[in-house]
């Protein structure tokens, strides 16, 4: 399947905002529909409770380091279960919003493929997420709780660093001692919250 989406259609549609047509501008060249997965097109697959199909969309982009916001605002515009191919000269990101944005590493566009594991839309959209998320499951936990105890670690890694640069630059003994004490207690956690 290849069918444009009109940039102009989708401005006129939802009446955007000078401001976001201008930054959606900067970095979007154009957008196709380029596949659509649902079991009307792979007769393979049942439908899910949740996930009823999904769509791949092909994002030309102007230049590489776009606005993750442009990303977002097409998911907003556009409600609907969608995997963005985002496609830079001769290389691509996929992303994927489920919860927060996912999003993989740059690579080779001939080197792009998305398998489709599982046997029902709910199971193969999430099996797509994780894998652009670069999410290990666990057994015990849903695709979202994954994602937000993800999101969790992601933030204590940073308060982490950030503590351990004030550990580094601090002059005083005793609020040196105190941050070292913090640094500890919050490595605690982190290695609590792996389990």
């Amino acid at each position: 399947m290849s069918r444009q989406l009109a940039k102009k259609a989708v401005f006129e549609k939802f009446n955007l905002k000078t401001a976001d047509r201008d930054r959606f501008n900067a970095d979007v060249a154009r957008m196709d529909i380029v596949a659509q997965v649902m079991p009307a097109t792979v007769p393979a697959l049942a439908e899910g409770e949740k996930v009823k199909g999904f769509y791949v969309l092909l994002v030309t982009l102007k230049q590489r380091d776009y606005d993750a916001k442009n990303i977002l605002l097409l998911q907003r515009l556009i409600p609907q279960n969608i995997v963005f191919a985002l496609q830079y000269q001769d290389e691509t990101q996929l992303a994927v919003y489920h919860t927060v944005l996912q999003q993989s590493e740059w690579m080779p566009t001939e080197e792009v493929s998305i398998t489709l594991n599982g046997t029902t839309t709910d199971a193969v959209w999430e099996n797509i997420v994780a894998t652009i998320g670069g999410i290990v499951r666990t057994e015990n936990l849903s695709l979202e709780e994954q994602i937000q105890k993800n999101l969790e670690r992601e933030r204590l890694l940073k308060q982490l660093a950030t503590l351990e640069k004030q550990c580094r630059a601090e002059k005083q003994p005793r609020r040196k001692y105190d941050l070292h004490q913090q640094i500890i207690n919050l490595k605690r956690t982190i290695d609590d919250n792996k389990k």
